[in-house]
């Protein structure tokens, strides 16, 4: 079978399929209806046609001209608009723009700023002219003090506040071949009896703590860190790197003792010790 018997044949079975298609549409939709008859056409034109929708009746014209005037009357006026009824006002008026407000706020701010500054400063440089800490402090009659430094062979260390200082006695006989040979201010008075005094600061060199006195070992013990100091004020034990720190000294020609606590002597430890310790038990 050729290529051209085979497009017939397939022509051929399209139209039968197709005639098929047709007489099944025409099955499902039921028998004809047939022509429209005369009578249909004559019934139909005696049939009644719909009424038009009625006409409303049109107001008389005053009563028209009366509706529209009361109309009028009820309806509110819109409110005015802000943005049409703004009016630019000039720079005087206004006084300054927003502008020049944020730069004068910004200088004002960063003068204030830096007059704190300076003022903070300040107070670290200048000098402290009504006494305390850092300034020359009284610390009383001299000789009252020595007199109050012992009891029965025991030194009794008095703390000063003030000054943040205790004062000890000191013999001047054993100022050769210590730490403080050599170093002014640090011994006050003695010319007598040969005792003089002793301002230790109260402040641990190691880390800044308050260190107390222990009468019963007759020295200073730090409750931080455990450093130990004898009676002088000289390293013992401990992570302190040196001895106590201590004050200039100076005697007014009215016997009173002058600590300069703005004068701190430091001293490295001592290898030669001025005063035995301990002498009792330890306070830490």
């Amino acid at each position: 079978m050729n290529a051209t018997t085979v497009f017939v044949i397939g022509i051929i079975g399209a139209g039968i399929l197709t005639v098929i298609g047709i007489f099944a549409v025409a099955l499902r939709r039921g028998p004809s209806a047939g022509p429209i008859t005369a009578e249909e056409i004559q019934r139909g034109a005696g049939a009644e046609k719909p009424k038009p929708p009625p006409v409303p009746a049109q107001p008389a014209p005053a009563e028209a001209a009366s509706a529209v005037a009361t109309l009028t009357e009820a309806r509110q006026e819109p409110p005015p608009d802000p943005l049409t009824e703004k009016r630019t006002v000039s720079e005087t008026e206004y006084g300054v723009t927003r502008r020049r407000f944020l730069t004068r706020a910004l200088y004002v701010l960063s003068g204030l700023f830096l007059a704190e500054f300076a003022l903070v400063g300040l107070s670290y440089v200048w000098p402290k002219l009504k006494g305390g800490f850092g300034t020359p402090v009284n610390a009383g009659n001299l000789d009252e003090l020595r007199a109050s430094l012992t009891e029965g062979g025991t030194v009794v260390p008095l703390f000063l506040p003030s000054a943040q200082a205790w004062i000890i006695p000191f013999e001047l006989d054993k100022l050769p071949g210590s730490s403080y040979e050599g170093v002014p201010f640090v011994v006050a008075g003695g010319e007598d009896d040969g005792v003089g005094v002793m301002a230790l600061w109260q402040r641990c060199p190691h880390l800044g703590c308050r260190v107390p006195d222990c009468i019963p070992s007759q020295g200073f013990e730090c409750p931080c860190h455990g450093s130990k100091f004898n009676i002088h004020g000289e390293y013992n034990t401990g992570p302190a790197p040196r001895n106590m720190d201590r004050f200039g000294l100076s005697v007014t020609d009215a016997g009173d003792l002058i600590i300069e606590t703005g004068t701190v002597v430091q001293t490295p430890r001592s290898k030669n010790l001025t005063a035995e310790y301990p002498l009792g038990p330890f306070c830490v």
